[in-house]
């Protein structure tokens, strides 16, 4: 039986013009978090599977997974955590994640809140700031999974094309809708992987709409060297709110831990809709030890890079407009229907990304091991011959 909304959550609903009948939809978003059938790398890797990812010698570079999977540290934490997994939290787990990030962030720790990833918190924040008649903005082509959930519930999704260097319009975005209830920007962008500047967060912070915040997804920012983070908008009480996960360059998509940062009142508003608050103790404790790395993520990031540009440079000589990139995947323009491109890598086992409508000749591919990207190079010389 779906949970029915808390108290709060009904009055929060309602009074931003939400109906009765609508309730019910926003608890199922609740309920289901990031199960529901919206764009996400997680759904989008199950269907992959369906389709024949899982053979063995299948290249999975369609998820913006890191093939690397957790560093040591992360791995030795989950093992020793794993025997008190009869309890809760026997060493609380979540809150020593909590004050790693209120350190390393240099954040209080009452501006963190853990997440089983990121997904959920994007869907809460939606329900948070969201309504009939407080839009969702975000870039085209973006991340859709907050544009599904603003969608599902009754509010409005905007799609601000992205300027010909494939950063955010930001004075754009702002303009879009004087009533805009969230500003999404995803930085570096997924699926292009490309950059917004800290000079136009900063503008989207000092002239977007009362009321609105701005949801930075920083799930990719560790894979770039030139990519400025926004923890101090969030220490100085913005209106801004920033969604972490260990997915990414921590190599845990699916051990799932992520946090969201923003000022104790939003962050509140945005638990309001969460289902129970609770996140397991392994990914939490890897999570922790990750943070305590002093090398993981320049380590993977240097391994990102090269692979990267090594794919960069193929495409290049074979004359292949690709997007610059600073994340682990990219978006290249294969000069015809991209789903065509998509199905005949999969007959040669590669799996690569889905498609954007408003780029309909182009793919998103993941970054790979060296191996992996070597046969994605072979496929789509083949492929495109």
């Amino acid at each position: 039986m779906l949970q029915p909304l808390n108290r709060v959550a009904e009055e929060s609903l309602l009074s931003r013009g939400f109906s009765r009948r609508q309730l019910g939809r926003i608890a199922s978003v609740i309920a289901a978090g990031a199960a529901l059938p919206f764009y996400n790398e997680a759904a989008y890797a199950q269907r992959a599977m369906r389709r024949g990812e899982d053979s063995p010698d299948a290249v999975r570079i369609s998820s913006n997974e890191n093939p690397l999977g957790p560093c040591q540290d992360a791995l030795e934490a989950i093992y020793q955590v794993a025997k008190f997994g009869g309890r809760y939290s026997p060493h609380n787990e979540v809150g020593e994640m909590i004050k790693m990030v209120s350190a390393t962030e240099s954040v209080k720790p009452e501006y963190v809140t853990a997440y089983a990833g990121s997904s959920d918190p994007l869907h809460h924040a939606v329900c948070a700031f969201c309504s009939p008649t407080r839009s969702f903005v975000m870039a085209d082509p973006g991340y859709e999974s907050g544009a599904g959930t603003a969608r599902f519930i009754g509010s409005k999704p905007i799609h601000v094309p992205l300027r010909k260097d494939h950063s955010h319009d930001v004075q754009a975005m702002v303009k879009a809708d004087p009533n805009a209830g969230v500003i999404y920007i995803c930085n570096p962008n997924n699926p292009t992987g490309t950059l917004t500047s800290r000079e136009d967060i900063d503008y989207v912070v000092a002239n977007m709409p009362k009321g609105c915040i701005l949801l930075l997804d920083e799930a990719y920012i560790h894979f770039s060297a030139n990519a400025k983070m926004g923890s101090d908008l969030v220490a100085s009480d913005k209106d801004v709110v920033i969604l972490r996960t260990f997915s990414k360059v921590y190599g845990m998509a699916g051990i799932r831990a992520g946090f969201a940062m923003g000022r104790p009142d939003l962050l509140e508003k945005m638990r309001t809709f969460s289902a129970t608050g609770f996140v397991p103790i392994t990914s939490m404790a890897a999570a922790t030890a990750s943070l305590k790395s002093k090398t993981v993520v320049l380590d993977r990031r240097k391994i990102n890079k090269d692979i990267r540009e090594n794919v960069f440079e193929f495409l290049d000589a074979k004359g292949f407009k690709h997007t610059r990139s600073e994340a682990n995947h990219f978006m290249v323009d294969v000069k015809r229907p991209g789903n065509e491109v998509v199905e005949a890598l999969a007959k040669e086992s590669v799996m690569i990304g889905r498609l954007w409508p408003a780029w309909p000749t182009h793919v998103r591919v993941s970054v790979g091991t060296q191996a992996e990207m070597d046969k994605f190079k072979a496929a789509f010389a083949k492929v495109m011959a």
